[in-house]
């Protein structure tokens, strides 16, 4: 699981250690993802599945997609399809993922690298893995996940960050077992002069971290106590919150109120998983009605209807024609007649 690596941890910043009066935060549940498909068969983890939107806020939805290795012609993506009132974030961990929108945002990402893209008003958009990929197969591993939006900002013009891998502030836990990758919203130093702040701008003040946890080690994270604290386990074993409640691959474990995040990897650890890697999430609730169905995430029922049927007037924008490969005729690639 490389992401973004250090070799030597002890050469970054510290977070501080829990000081005096903090508050650890219990755990008030752990559920476990199902397994499904997206897109074109893509395997996915429902990280979300079964947890109170609620508890949630001001996240709706993350897939764990992958890790899996294609063979040669296997890898998978989407197809062109549309959004409206929230925005998607997409995390590679291994591999390499291709966006392109009707709104011109775009580009490719590739191990620990982000596509942060605002949906707001709408637009179309396509994820898929590069040509070279699906010729030769590989490793792919990410994640997902959806923020809502405010209602105020549901009518935003759609957006597009591409945040690179080396973008992300990265920090270690006091003794430097713990390493993390701020991807959005900040963390204190050791100082607590200063602050390190993740390259992702939000709508929604939150944060999104990764971190990777040394067997026997244990993470305190300093969070905000307006903020919610969701913490997923992307591979490996441990436990988390202040009493020790076990966790491992594929599940969720929601906090309760405090000011510190605990999360301790285990001793033992699988071969083919060295360390407890998690995606530490937070943010301050909305507090508002939710509408969602499918590709729409709005704040009343009409609301999702009229954008279905703005999608289906051509209003949420249109395909972008594909470029013409050098040397063939316009309706015709790789010998194939166009439509």
């Amino acid at each position: 699981m490389p992401a973004i690596t250090v070799e030597d941890t002890t050469t970054l910043p510290r977070v501080p250690a829990p000081a005096p009066g903090t508050v650890r935060r219990r755990v008030r549940s752990v559920t476990t993802a199902p397994s499904g498909f997206e897109g074109e068969g893509f395997p996915v983890r429902r990280a979300f599945a079964g947890v109170d939107l609620r508890d949630l806020d001001p996240f709706i939805h993350m897939d764990q997609m992958g890790e899996v290795e294609y063979a040669p012609g296997e890898p998978k993506g989407t197809s062109w399809h549309p959004h409206r009132g929230f925005e998607t974030v997409t995390y590679i961990i291994d591999g390499t993922f291709e966006h392109s929108d009707s709104h011109g945002g775009g580009g490719t990402i590739s191990n620990g690298d982000t596509q942060w893209m605002t949906a707001g008003s709408g637009l179309l958009h396509i994820e898929k893995p590069p040509e070279a990929l699906v010729a030769s197969g590989g490793l792919f591993h990410g994640l997902q996940l959806w923020v809502n939006l405010p209602r105020a900002q549901k009518w935003a013009e759609p957006r597009y960050q591409d945040l690179r891998a080396e973008q992300a502030a990265l920090l270690a836990s006091p003794d430097a077992g713990a390493f993390l990758r701020v991807i959005a919203g900040e963390l204190p130093d050791a100082g607590r002069s200063v602050v390190h702040k993740g390259p992702g701008s939000t709508y929604s003040p939150m944060a999104m971290v990764h971190a990777t946890i040394a067997p026997g080690a244990t993470l305190d994270l300093p969070w905000r106590p307006d903020f919610n604290a969701l913490v997923y386990v992307l591979s490996g074993a441990g436990s988390v919150g202040v009493d020790g409640q076990p966790v491992r691959t594929g599940q969720l474990a929601v906090f309760g109120p405090g000011d510190t995040i605990t999360v301790s990897g285990a001793k033992q650890q699988e071969s083919r998983t060295p360390a407890l890697d998690v995606v530490i999430l937070g943010g301050l609730p909305i507090r508002e009605p939710i509408a969602m169905y499918g590709p729409f995430v709005m704040n009343t029922r009409q609301e999702v209807m009229d954008a279905f049927t703005d999608f289906q007037a051509g209003r949420l924008g249109s395909v972008p024609a594909e470029p013409v490969p050098h040397g063939a005729v316009r309706g015709e690639t790789d010998g194939t007649p166009g439509a």
